[in-house]
């Protein structure tokens, strides 16, 4: 930028001054200046109100909570407000007959007249801003887009709908905005797309979120935004999401959560939990991808995390034999009915270990009611002598014993009449081939077993857990009571108000419950009001019940592309999700590709085409206007620093050579690590190397689709 032609806000480059006249743009300048003043209200606003809430006494109980969600909402938009800004602004849009233009931003924004000076981008009356096409022009005469950098104006573009619209715009083409945005350089995280929304894509963001929506595309086809965008609409449109559990956002790995990670909270929402199937079990940081082609088969059943719960109901099948506990003054026998009855206390799907309390309770009391009676010995002290006892506590653990998550599932690869009983549909050598050495050495495809095992079981520590709380709750009653006769005995009022402390409620009010010991909540447990699933199609039905667990109402947004499956995906979606366990399902396509540049998938998609013939391959909107560069792998180090001496910005991606040491600007991933990201250089070492049939088509095809701007292809030979 050799100049640039500023007015207030805009700061116009010198090829662009006649986009700098007053007459297109005053009317933007004097708005921008009330949003600038608005918003340094609302920031010193937000910033006192915000001092307070933190000063003010913490309160308990429900009083506590909403304080603390109340600092949350203050925080998560101070921080937007002054992340972003002035260029909250999107973007404006003129209906007919209308004499002021609506302004379009990331949050509603308000001055102190009550003047909506922007409107929220997810509000109905935003949808325009995304949804008018020509053919539809939703009563529009115009829209206007803004190119932001570093909080000025550095180009702007206006679409026209009607003959009337065309006075006082300077920019008609209305692929202009979204074309050039396609063309800027990436970064290591997702870069801002939200003014360059396109139709199909906001039609699946505005969808509600009844059942299961199926967002499946292309490479290139903008899946992923619309997940995120989707997410955040959803929270906006349908708060009840939040009390019920909020939305849980399921990514492929990790350096995918890193580079989405700015999105959301850039779009207004700071509370969605985001996760990988590892993040969902404890086993899954450290568990290595199964080596065994027919062991990953058999474990991605969803008929075998089923059978997690007859391994656990092994364990809860009532002694048949009685049982006879001597107290001091009798011996009581334990039938195999009193068994039965103390077995079947807890509610149905109560987890087993927090089940054993309720079990062992009933048995003490089953064994108090058949204690001969004695008017000189009171039941609490039968009870007292019971609970005591260690043949009885004995018997009943190995009854009803405490249950760890992995030593069931180790149980099952180590113990084969084990496994054949949990699964009696698995062949002899089906058997033979789960066993393992080492039954902890875990894989991903153990970890909806263990998932499964975890929930059926509850924790194991629950008891305990619940022991030092009673005993907790218990020591802070008899310390407030003390405190209380300190109180009445010293009270020498008229009306003698301290006696009123002496009230049983009054008495719990007084204990805190913030104070006492508990568990730590899992923060991925759920369940969730809406789960969104990114590179669905990766998914085996075992690991969709991890997911299923956790969203009890179904309603999920499933994204991906049945081409990108590495382990194939012969059937429909809507065949896949019905197996699973999803019966309303809906499909959107996206079939446009913004990303890849024609040249890159004029290569790319006869690779994915010799395994899939059907596959689903997007049509690119854009030309980068650079061809596919194919080299030798001797030439690596000079392709990389040719680009990084010519680019300024931007990053690059090294896919297939495990030696190569990543840079602050050049990544070195494998294709399973660079699905779902973009770069502006992708270099291909050895693809051949990737593997044979879909997996290695389907690698290939990923690896190549990760460019936006040039792909080069080196191989050895």
């Amino acid at each position: 930028m050799h100049g640039t032609t500023s007015a207030g806000v805009f700061a116009l480059p010198d090829h662009l001054a006649a986009k700098a006249d007053p007459a297109l743009i005053g009317d933007d300048e004097a708005h921008f200046a009330a949003v600038a003043a608005s918003l340094a209200d609302s920031i010193a606003g937000l910033s006192g109100r915000l001092h307070a809430e933190r000063t003010a006494a913490g309160g308990t109980g429900q009083e506590a909570l909403d304080r603390d969600l109340e600092v949350h909402r203050l925080t998560g938009r101070l921080r937007t407000l002054r992340r972003f800004g002035l260029d909250l602004c999107l973007g404006r849009i003129v209906r007919a007959g209308d004499a002021e233009p609506v302004y379009v931003g990331r949050l509603g924004l308000t001055d102190d007249a009550g003047r909506r000076l922007l409107v929220d981008w997810r509000s109905p009356a935003a949808e325009p801003f995304f949804a008018a096409t020509h053919a539809d022009p939703m009563g529009l005469v115009s829209r206007r887009r803004y190119r932001w950098t570093r909080g000025r104006i550095t180009d702007y573009w206006d679409e026209v709908f009607d003959a009337e619209g065309l006075a006082g715009h300077a920019a008609l083409d209305d692929q202009s905005a979204f074309l050039a945005g396609l063309g800027t350089s990436r970064s290591e995280r997702m870069r801002d797309v939200l003014g360059t929304i396109q139709a199909d894509q906001h039609a699946i963001i505005r969808a509600g979120s009844r059942g299961a929506l199926v967002v499946d595309g292309g490479p290139g086809t903008g899946k992923t935004v619309v997940a995120l965008h989707r997410t955040a609409h959803l929270l906006y449109a349908e708060p009840e999401l939040a009390s019920r559990g909020g939305v849980l956002f399921v990514g492929p790995h990790e350096p995918y959560l890193a580079y989405v990670s700015d999105v959301l909270p850039g779009l207004g929402e700071e509370g969605v939990r985001t996760c990988t199937l590892r993040d969902l079990v404890p086993e899954g940081a450290t568990a290595r991808i199964e080596p065994d082609p027919e062991v990953a088969r058999l474990k991605s059943s969803a008929d075998l995390v089923r059978a997690i719960e007859a391994a656990v109901r092994f364990y809860e099948e009532p002694p048949t034999r009685p049982v006879t506990v001597a107290t001091q003054r009798a011996d009581v026998r334990l039938t195999a009915d009193d068994w039965a009855d103390a077995f079947r206390a807890p509610d149905p799907g109560t987890p087993h270990n927090e089940a054993r309390d309720e079990v062992w309770e009933e048995l003490v009391a089953i064994l108090v009611d058949k204690h001969p009676a004695d008017d000189d010995v009171p039941d609490d002290e039968v009870r007292a002598e019971l609970l005591e006892n260690d043949e009885l506590r004995t018997a009943f653990t190995r009854a009803w014993p405490l249950l760890d998550a992995a030593d069931v599932v180790a149980d099952l690869w180590s113990v084969p009449a084990y496994l054949r009983m949990c699964a009696p549909w698995l062949g002899p050598d089906e058997v033979r081939v789960l066993q393992r050495a080492d039954p902890r050495a875990w894989t991903v495809s153990d970890l909806p077993l263990l998932d499964a095992a975890r929930r059926r079981l509850g924790d194991p520590e629950a008891s305990r857990h619940g022991r030092r709380r009673r005993a907790a709750v218990a020591a802070e009653r008899a310390r407030m009571a003390d405190v209380i006769a300190d109180l009445v005995a010293t009270d020498d009022s008229e009306l003698k108000l301290m006696t009123t402390l002496r009230h049983g409620d009054l008495q719990d009010a007084l204990v805190d419950d913030a104070a006492l010991p508990s568990a730590a909540p899992d923060v991925l447990a759920g369940p969730f009001a809406h789960v969104v699933v990114d590179e669905a199609q990766e998914l085996t039905d075992a690991e969709w019940q991890m997911l299923l667990l956790r969203c009890p109402s179904r309603s999920f947004t499933i994204v991906g592309d049945r081409a990108q499956a590495r382990h194939g995906f012969p059937e429909s979606w809507r065949e896949r999700l019905q197996r699973v366990g999803l019966g309303d399902v809906q499909l959107a396509s996206l079939t446009i590709n913004y990303r890849t540049p024609e040249e890159v998938m004029a290569e790319a998609e006869p690779v994915i085409r010799a395994a899939l013939p059907d596959a689903n391959v997007p049509t690119s909107v854009r030309s980068s206007g650079v061809p596919v560069h194919h080299g030798s792998t001797s030439e690596l180090a000079s392709v990389l620093e040719g680009w990084l001496d010519q680019h300024a910005e931007g990053t690059a991606c090294v896919i297939g050579d495990a030696t190569f040491a990543p840079t602050d600007r050049v990544r070195s991933l494998t294709p399973s690590l660079a699905k779902g990201l973009e770069f502006d250089l992708v270099v291909l070492v050895d693809p051949d190397a990737f593997g044979t049939g879909t997996e290695g088509a389907v690698d290939r095809y990923v690896a190549m689709t990760r460019a936006t701007q040039r792909l080069v292809v080196l191989t050895s030979s």
